[in-house]
């Protein structure tokens, strides 16, 4: 990516932040330009990264990408309503972040299977009805990555055939879970192969 990826931290501990920044500032497509443990007076951004979903409230009407650290399912819930999201654990490594940022820049969604569930029980099961909607808001990887583990290759084998990494390749497998409305690789391969989009 050419262009630097301006990203704010808030969270109300200074440890957390201090930690976050680190692990940030040593990502290549990454400016850190703002840590902080209140959302007022930050400076221009591209995504937010955030350790509680309290702050959700206080961002106005025009909320950017979120990255929230957290290892609660029920906080990771508010996301819901966003536009682009994502969730990791707070133990995340730095290329799980690097990933996530990179995906939610993209305009994906992303996630840790384990805190979606309470997020996904807020979107109703997508119907057969919608599978135009839904198709329009696959992006072509997503699409690919869905083929390619309908085909029974494994996370390595389908990073390998496209040239990205493991962790890309789970970021855009939870993000098709959540665009499918479904919580495993077996529900969103039945469900893209009942619309027509792979071939079993």
């Amino acid at each position: 990516m050419a262009d630097l990826i301006r990203l704010a931290i808030l969270s109300p501990s200074l440890a957390l932040r201090l930690g976050l920044r680190e692990v940030l500032r040593s990502l290549p497509e990454v400016e850190v330009v703002a840590d902080s443990g209140h959302p007022q007076g930050l400076p221009p951004f591209d995504l937010l990264v955030l350790t509680s979903a309290d702050f959700l409230s206080d961002l106005g009407d025009e909320v950017p990408p979120i990255l929230l650290l957290s290892n609660d399912p029920a906080e990771a819930a508010h996301l819901a309503d966003l536009p682009v999201w994502g969730v990791l654990p707070l133990e995340a490594g730095a290329d799980e972040i690097s990933a996530a940022v990179r995906a939610l820049a993209e305009g994906l969604c992303v996630g840790s299977p384990p805190l979606l569930g309470d997020l996904l029980e807020q979107h109703a099961l997508p119907v057969l009805g919608e599978a135009e909607q839904i198709v329009d808001r696959l992006t072509e990887r997503e699409r690919q990555v869905l083929q390619l583990a309908a085909e029974g290759l494994a996370n390595k084998q389908i990073a390998a055939a496209l040239e990205i990494s493991e962790n890309t390749v789970k970021f855009h497998l939870s993000s098709l879970y959540t665009k499918l409305g479904v919580t495993s690789r077996t529900e969103a391969i039945r469900s893209g192969a009942r619309r027509g989009w792979v071939i079993l």
